[in-house]
């Protein structure tokens, strides 16, 4: 019988980790905070900035919040980092992606403070990850990790594939899981290679991590395998995962459609604000 991968159980122990190494840093005069940036009306993407703030709220940090509108520019866009960077209240931040057309995402992070970067994704952080060095790791991939790791799912020498290669989730993970200490075998796949299945067969663990909605279906999977969806689409008000719930048939682990990844990835984040504000000091 499958068992669930429950994200929010994960969430929980590193948020309870992050509440009290806030109450210590206030015990000193500081409070750590978390700046968002949203550009555009993005629903989801609204919804995600929306939850990072109540959670802030539920551990003590501080919360900043911009709003950029889609039609502004550019220009607005990299001000308003450059205010960031200047705010000493500010102690990370983040720029929701994806952001709209007509605005250069990696242009922006670029501008940011790598110090101030609370989701692991500034060049220079990317270049300590594939160094192997300290530094805030990508949020998502660090929370498959951590769910992983929670639920004692040993990965030292276990055959994975990574389905889908982008910057904020499958080319990251892949660095992580091949770093010392985890030692797997990874294989990165991208979504539009004709015979996917012919990778994910062989797999012990298979990770989503392409944004489409059922891209990895029971067909593509050996039994017993552990099956993580990383990737998530919207299709109105309803979270559509990268794996189709029928996978939960012949996977001995896998993540569930709500309260998966998602918790992790929030409770990463404000562990890395609460990094850099402990490094400030």
């Amino acid at each position: 019988m499958v068992e669930y991968l429950e994200g929010s159980v994960v969430a929980e122990a590193v948020l309870a980790d992050v509440k009290e190494r806030t109450e210590k840093l206030i015990d000193k005069g500081v409070t750590p905070g978390l700046g968002t940036i949203l550009v555009g009306d993005h629903g989801p993407s609204a919804s995600y900035v929306k939850k990072k703030h109540e959670t802030c709220h539920a551990v003590g940090i501080k919360s900043f919040h911009a709003d950029i509108p889609a039609g502004s520019g550019q220009e607005v866009l990299l001000k308003t980092v450059d205010d960031f960077n200047r705010n000493s209240e500010v102690d990370a931040y983040i720029i929701q992606h994806p952001v709209p057309e007509g605005f250069d995402f990696n242009q922006a992070m670029s501008k940011m403070s790598p110090s101030k970067d609370a989701d692991g994704l500034h060049p220079a952080n990317l270049g300590k990850l594939v160094l192997q060095e300290p530094g805030p790791l990508p949020c998502t991939p660090a929370g498959i990790l951590a769910m992983l790791d929670h639920y004692k799912i040993d990965l030292a020498g276990k055959n994975v594939v990574v389905v889908g290669r982008g910057p904020t989730l499958g080319r990251p993970l892949s660095l992580l899981l091949a770093s010392r200490g985890v030692d797997a075998a990874v294989t990165v796949v991208h979504s539009k290679v004709p015979n996917i299945a012919d990778y994910t067969k062989e797999a012990d663990v298979v990770v989503g991590a392409v944004g489409k909605p059922s891209v990895i279906t029971k067909d593509m999977i050996k039994p017993g395998a552990i099956v993580v969806s990383g990737g998530i689409t919207w299709e109105g008000k309803k979270l559509l995962p990268d794996v189709d719930e029928s996978v939960g048939e012949i996977a001995s682990w896998i993540t569930p459609r709500l309260g998966g990844v998602g918790p992790t990835t929030v409770a990463l984040l404000l562990r890395n604000t609460v990094a850099a504000a402990e490094a400030s000091l």
